[in-house]
């Protein structure tokens, strides 16, 4: 052997940083990339106050951490998906100041002081908001993945009023992706909570 780096020797070096970090979040600290030293340079962190679901969360993050993985892996709300992390699933639609975001290509950083909601604060007191209502009743899903991101494009295109037709519908829910392809089963549930609505 040459001395240089085996395929062998990536994968187990890539394994035991997963453990570590496994163990870190099963001992109670943080599993942010910021509570952990030596992980960020000096600088590249930002204090960040976010208003999510109706509650005040403040936050310390990279520069360049993302809304979907602030949310997911420093706040815990993991309704929200990381499908595609590129923009193109809609698997991380949020709404960000009640517009719909794909939460992947969003700035944490460029969050402060925004109305952020997610598919765990879509209800209100205790109760499913009607597009919820209506994708269960429609079976407007089948593995589930997507069913957050559709369901918060839905709640905001019915908002916006772009459900005059079935292919209006489709039109604007074309930014998230059925892999399952439970389509017609969700343009009936946009079309049952647009009448609802």
């Amino acid at each position: 052997m040459d001395g240089s780096i085996s395929r062998r020797g990536v994968m187990v070096g890539a394994a035991g940083g997963a453990a570590l970090a496994t163990v870190a979040r099963a001992d109670g600290t943080s599993s942010s990339p910021v509570a952990r030293t030596g992980t960020t340079s000096p600088g590249t962190t930002v204090p960040v106050t976010l208003r999510v679901n109706g509650e005040t969360l403040k936050l310390v993050v990279d520069l360049r951490t993302s809304l979907l993985d602030a949310l997911r892996e420093y706040l815990g709300l993991t309704g929200t998906k990381k499908g595609c992390d590129r923009g193109a699933c809609g698997a991380c639609t949020v709404h960000l100041d009640g517009r719909r975001v794909v939460s992947c290509l969003t700035l944490a950083a460029r969050c402060q002081g925004k109305e952020i909601i997610t598919i765990e604060g879509l209800g209100a007191g205790g109760r499913l908001h009607p597009v919820q209502t209506a994708f269960i009743e429609h079976d407007a899903l089948q593995c589930g993945y997507c069913t957050p991101g559709q369901i918060m494009s839905a709640a905001a295109l019915i908002k916006e009023g772009h459900t005059s037709s079935d292919t209006e519908i489709r039109e604007w829910m074309s930014g998230n992706i059925c892999r399952c392809g439970a389509y017609p089963n969700i343009v009936a549930a946009v079309r049952q909570a647009t009448q609802e609505g």
